[in-house]
């Protein structure tokens, strides 16, 4: 979610959603949504089909619209895959080795103390999407944005639509234009993507239903951009639909239906990336008899049509993290394999489409990838490295008092003008987690 679901909720989570998690146990890996009118029975509000009809429902005494979603999917899972690219392990230049180092000396322009147990999710404008612990068992997490110009949290989503006793919000994502948060029922994994118009910290609309679903498929991984969000529906890695196909569908504010944009055979590979207008997918693609995984980039403002760019990474290579900057897309590989070239060795690599001129940056990805044209910033284990391609140098931006315990985790990816971090930092007496750090730095 963030997504998502592949980031994950990193340590300093645990003290806001440990409940959640013991309450879900294997919640995240089941839980689902259906793709069909037969898989989406036994809900309250009835199903709903990928052709639904714009409806309403509803939810604990507020009206909530539920978008259909029109028939027909721009990208087919058959689309050619293309030829895999393959690149040689001594034709790409290793910044760590090539580049001056140094330690990066810039005091952020904003530093904020937020409330233990705050976690941030990636965002392009001045609000920042997060969770935070409800004051009581229910609710047990509520949906907050973080103002980047004053610092204030304010609660946008404080009770649940879905069932106030046992649903919890699972994920958040916003821009300065819209908010969206999915939920989790606890007692039966059923969740709901919901969406509403946002606006200096406050929700403008009542919530629109945009997906519901069931226990064999994960909850929807998304990305929200200006007035748009694009979500993932894939089948969950254990129960009956393992062999299903994934979808995209993309959704704007105002839209009497959603999108469905790109379909993958199984599983995606990352979640959903919006870099400045491009939106990068990691679909699994057909070559013949074989399947790879492809990283594209498609335009956002025609909802997906228009396909940008592809490279198909070398089969059985999966990607961990990707998106675009300007004309080059970041990948990051999370281990290394048997074959596949440059590509199959785990790290960050940065390269056209053409495979010529790649940098790489040869430690393990921890996070998502932001930066701007020549400045990219790639997460490793203890620090974020500022890779400088016109100064050809690489920065060191340490984490918060340096500590790893918990976690030190990127609150921007993609293009961006200015990098957020956030951190659990500890009481330096007693040791133990005391607050969440973020840094606000201009790029």
């Amino acid at each position: 979610m963030l997504s998502h679901k592949r980031v994950g909720h990193a340590k300093a989570a645990e003290d806001t959603q440990s409940a959640v998690k013991d309450a879900t146990k294997n919640a995240a890996a089941n839980a689902a949504t259906s793709l069909s009118a037969s898989s989406a029975k036994g809900f309250a509000t009835g199903a709903i089909t990928r052709r639904g009809l714009f409806r309403t429902t509803a939810a604990t005494g507020i009206a909530a619209a539920v978008m259909g979603i029109a028939s027909g999917c721009h990208h087919s899972a058959n689309e050619g895959a293309g030829k895999a690219l393959e690149i040689s392990e001594d034709a790409a230049t290793k910044v760590l080795d090539a580049y001056a180092s140094k330690d990066y000396t810039s005091e952020p322009a904003q530093s904020y103390t937020l409330a233990l147990g705050s976690v941030l999710r990636p965002a392009e404008g001045d609000w920042i999407p997060l969770t935070s612990a409800g004051t009581t068992a229910t609710p047990m997490v509520v949906a907050s944005a973080l103002s980047l110009a004053s610092g204030s949290v304010v609660e946008v989503v404080a009770q649940t639509q879905m069932n106030a006793t046992t649903a919890v919000i699972y994920d958040v994502g916003c821009s300065d234009a819209l908010y969206a948060w999915v939920e989790l029922d606890t007692s039966t994994r059923d969740w709901t993507l919901y969406v509403s118009g946002f606006s200096e910290g406050k929700l403008t609309d009542s919530a629109v239903t945009l997906y519901q679903g069931s226990h064999d498929y994960d909850p929807a991984s998304f990305v929200v951009s200006g007035k748009t969000i694009v979500w993932i529906v894939e089948p969950a890695l254990s129960g009956s639909k393992t062999a299903e196909k994934s979808y995209c569908y993309v959704w704007s504010l105002g839209d009497k239906e959603s999108v469905s944009a790109v379909e993958s055979n199984g599983r995606f590979a990352t979640a959903p990336s919006i870099s400045n207008g491009v939106v990068v997918l990691t679909p699994r693609v057909q070559s013949g008899s074989a399947f790879f995984y492809g990283v594209v980039a498609y335009q956002l403002s025609d909802n997906l049509k228009t396909k940008l760019d592809q490279i198909t990474m070398p089969q059985s290579v999966k990607p961990y993290f990707a998106t675009r900057i300007g004309d080059k897309f970041l990948i990051s590989v999370e281990k290394s394999y048997d074959s596949g070239g440059l590509l199959g060795k785990m790290g960050t690599y940065i390269l056209p489409s053409s495979g010529e001129g790649v940098l790489c940056i040869d430690r393990e990805p921890l996070a998502g990838l932001a930066g701007k044209e020549g400045l990219y910033i790639v997460k490793i284990r203890a620090s974020y490295v500022l890779v400088d391609t016109v100064q050809q140098a690489c920065s060191w931006l340490y984490a918060t008092d340096r500590s790893l315990d918990y976690g030190e985790f990127p609150a921007r990816e993609g293009e961006c003008s200015s990098f957020v971090t956030f951190s659990t930092t500890k009481n330096p007496d007693s040791g133990y987690p005391a607050s969440v750090t973020v840094r606000h730095f201009p790029l």
